[in-house]
């Protein structure tokens, strides 16, 4: 199936269908793909890579009564507090919908089974991670942070290139990771596979550079240096668009 224009529309739409593509890479990748020391799980990014996103390490090392999280992750803790419920007192004077959206969403996590550490992540990029120039500095920032650890990465970016991306998020995070300057591509939209580098090896990077109308390409999920799985990405898309409303099938296919 070739992609469609999200463009099209609401935002809430994209994020109905992100967050039935993420269940279906998790099914896919957990269903054979994957090679048996190794799981995916659906885990929610409520801001840049941080703690939420080790969850699973960081409880681990506290229950061992240790903060070394050996490996491709990082030690921390969540912080608690309370929540008002009362309504604020001030006026409302401005409202991003499409930030309640990307906050929301959900990414794929591929772990280890000896320790529950992060080995690589699958990230769809949501209108919302383009709604603001925070929005994508935030982005760019968990990516940077992913590779810096040596944690592998797939990003699928279906949202046009526009004034806050002239080179695409591909072209931000590489040219802040490696100070080279990135040339816009030839695409605007596009698929990238990220093989971290670790232990003095080369952080590599596998753009496809993609558009409306064509299918999605394989592309390879690094689960080590050098070994990967390949990630179907057009099948699992042609099962999440077909959950998709048959009303907004329709606008997406006229």
């Amino acid at each position: 199936m070739p992609i469609h224009d999200w463009t099209r529309v609401d935002a809430g739409i994209f994020h109905d269908f992100h967050h039935a593509w993420i269940e279906e890479i998790k099914r896919v990748l957990n269903s054979g793909l994957l090679p048996g020391d190794y799981y995916a799980l659906a885990e929610r990014q409520t801001g840049p890579f941080g703690p939420d996103v080790l969850a699973l390490q960081t409880t681990q090392a506290t229950e061992k009564g240790s903060d070394d999280t050996s490996g491709n992750g990082a030690s921390g803790s969540a912080a608690s507090g309370s929540v008002l419920l009362a309504a604020p007192k001030i006026q409302l004077t401005a409202e991003a919908e499409i930030d309640f959206y990307s906050r929301k969403q959900s990414t794929v996590v591929i772990r280890h089974v000896s320790d529950d550490h992060i080995i690589a992540m699958v990230e769809i990029v949501s209108r919302g991670n383009k709604s603001s120039q925070a929005a994508v500095r935030a982005i760019v920032d968990k990516a940077i942070g992913l590779l810096w650890r040596g944690i592998h990465l797939v990003l699928i970016d279906l949202q046009p290139i526009g004034p806050r991306d002239p080179a695409g998020i591909h072209g931000l995070i590489w040219s802040e990771f490696t100070g080279q300057t990135v040339t816009p591509p030839i695409k605007p939209l596009s698929a990238v596979a990220y093989e971290a580098g670790i232990a003095g090896r080369t952080t590599r990077a596998y753009l496809q550079p993609i558009t409306v109308g064509e299918p999605l390409p394989d592309m390879p999920l690094f689960l080590q240096a050098g070994a990967h799985v390949e990630l179907p990405l057009n099948k699992t898309y042609d099962r999440a668009y077909a959950a998709l409303p048959k009303r907004w099938r329709q606008v997406l296919d006229s």
